[in-house]
């Protein structure tokens, strides 16, 4: 990450830049990664497009190359697994994997109903993927105050 893509940011929001970055870094098989709010707004991404995180090991684009349109699925499937666990009266989802034969999209929930989504390649290992998404939702669940989902939301839009 250089050191111009978190400028003007506050200490809480470069510290969650560098756990995205570091999460890209350290997982093989990553493509896309999306931090999305609880509205299904983008608010941290892999996508150097959107706001200058490198991609580091990721290899390959997303889907349809973007991290937007990986919050776009990962705010409806998140919607659609919070109906159906209260149809099912079965408490807050954790966490959600679709494998499909050419990708997997996982997506676990960060703790004010903010989501966190990464789509990767079909023969990843994921329980290192699930790990990894746990330490970030660990690191980052206590930050991520409705201040800093401002914050990042507005780098977002100054970066287009």
């Amino acid at each position: 990450m250089t050191a111009t893509s978190t400028f003007g940011l506050s200490s809480e929001a470069r510290n969650l830049h560098w756990l995205l970055s570091n999460l890209v870094e350290e997982v093989p098989g990553l493509r896309s990664v999306a931090v999305v709010s609880s509205d299904g707004l983008l608010l941290l991404s892999s996508d150097p497009a959107q706001n200058a995180v490198p991609l580091g090991s990721v290899h390959q684009e997303g889907p349809k190359g973007s991290s937007a349109d990986l919050a776009t699925i990962v705010s409806g499937i998140g919607s659609l697994t919070i109906g159906a666990a209260r149809l099912m009266e079965g408490g807050g989802v954790k966490q959600t994997m679709v494998a499909m034969e050419g990708a997997c999209v996982f997506i676990m929930s960060i703790s004010d109903g903010s989501l966190l989504g990464v789509s990767a390649d079909a023969d990843c290992d994921m329980s290192v993927v699930a790990y990894h998404m746990g330490l970030f939702v660990g690191r980052a669940g206590h930050v991520l105050t409705p201040e800093l989902r401002s914050e990042l939301r507005q780098s977002l839009e100054g970066a287009r």
